[in-house]
């Protein structure tokens, strides 16, 4: 599986995701801190929790059990081999359970009614991937929340990149996120099943919805053609062929400025003495949708701050309404028709407007992420479905 965004990247040991440095802690962060699990889906059956991630000690991946305990993954097989149980017994509705999360980078799963099913290859954990169809996960209900727990603190998601599906928020101290507005949830999904060409992303099991997918990997499965955002494609290539596309990626450094130039099938960016740094193919849909492959953004200092302002502008479609990137001015997005409708529906449904419905979310901080440089614990609230 192809993981678009993981808790590696938001929050590695000197920098997050969301283009905040991390400062030092205020105070030693303990080996491990309660996460509380809070049961307010109104569903009855079990729920199964996961704590899977690396162990930023060592450097191992593997789970944690209740009691924030490592243990490393075995060797896996070609093919895969089924991985030990990880799961712990999480609270009924209407109760909580507490459990203690490690200096991890990982992911928090749970899951409705089933076990989910991981399996170990060679490589180490293979992951869910319900764009597969024959993924042994697919017809489960189930979510997960990213993390990391560091020296520095906690960061902690609600994420969307991969798939729209169980609702939930987390939080740290006083601050929340996550939580979708009343109705939110059908919301999302019906203006999905309600848009010509977008509907294909709705997953379900028999007549059950139980996800949808991200944009991603709906050209990736079919259900979106690849040529979803070919018309703003074009538009902007048209726009800068003849005028320059200003990005300034570092909001701590508006004297670091690169601009943007159109000839044939590439756009050039040069830096303030004009030297060409770096060149972008023209971007199909899953480049966008995934801000990877023609979008790729490396962690450097240039051409990945670019890429990801680019990958945001054309998801939110802000390109053409300002030749300065970023544009942060949330009224400014998804106006244009052909725009990632997934992330429109999501963020409209959001109660505090927030969401990481493509990896890049973070730019001008629009993410679904909470941190604390001094944690004492965090919390994942799984929401109603109604």
């Amino acid at each position: 599986m192809r993981t678009t965004r993981t808790l590696c990247t938001i929050a590695a040991a000197t920098a997050v995701a969301a283009g905040v440095l991390v400062a030092p802690a205020q105070a030693a962060v303990p080996a491990t801190i309660p996460l509380k699990i809070v049961n307010n889906s109104g569903r009855s059956g079990p729920v199964y929790i996961y704590d899977l991630g690396t162990n930023l000690a060592t450097g191992q991946q593997g789970w944690a059990d209740a009691g924030g305990g490592f243990h490393a993954w075995p060797a896996g097989g070609n093919p895969p081999t089924p991985a030990p149980d990880a799961s712990i017994a999480g609270p009924g509705n209407g109760g909580s359970t507490t459990i203690r999360i490690p200096k991890f980078s990982g992911r928090v799963y749970f899951s409705y009614g089933q076990k989910l099913v991981f399996k170990l290859t060679t490589g180490g954990l293979v992951q869910p991937a319900v764009q597969n169809p024959t993924d042994p996960n697919r017809n489960i209900l189930f979510n997960w929340s990213e993390y990391t727990l560091n020296d520095a603190g906690i960061w902690i998601n609600s994420t969307q990149v991969d798939m729209f599906s169980a609702p939930y928020a987390v939080s740290v101290g006083s601050k929340t996120t996550g939580h979708l507005k009343a109705g939110g949830y059908n919301a999302v999904l019906n203006g999905l099943k309600a848009m010509s060409g977008w509907s294909g992303l709705i997953q379900t099991s028999g007549s059950t919805v139980i996800r949808a997918l991200s944009p991603g990997h709906g050209v990736e499965t079919g259900a979106l053609t690849e040529n979803a955002m070919a018309d703003y494609v074009n538009r902007v290539w048209s726009r800068y062929s003849g005028s320059t596309l200003t990005v300034t990626p570092f909001a701590d450094q508006p004297n670091t400025k690169y601009f943007g130039r159109v000839s044939g099938n590439v756009m050039n960016f040069t830096n303030s003495a004009g030297q060409v740094v770096t060149s972008f193919q023209k971007p199909d849909a899953s480049s966008i949708f995934g801000c990877f492959k023609l979008l790729d953004a490396p962690n450097d200092l240039v051409r990945g701050p670019i890429s990801r302002t680019l990958c945001a502008g054309y998801n939110r479609g802000t390109l053409l309404t300002s030749a300065n990137q970023p544009d942060n001015n949330a009224g400014d997005f998804y106006k244009d028709s052909v725009t990632n409708q997934y992330a429109k529906l999501i963020h409209s449904q959001m109660v505090d407007g927030k969401a990481y419905a493509f990896a890049f979310d973070d730019v001008g901080n629009f993410e679904s992420l909470v941190n604390d440089g001094n944690p004492a614990s965090a919390t994942m609230t799984l929401d109603p479905f109604n």
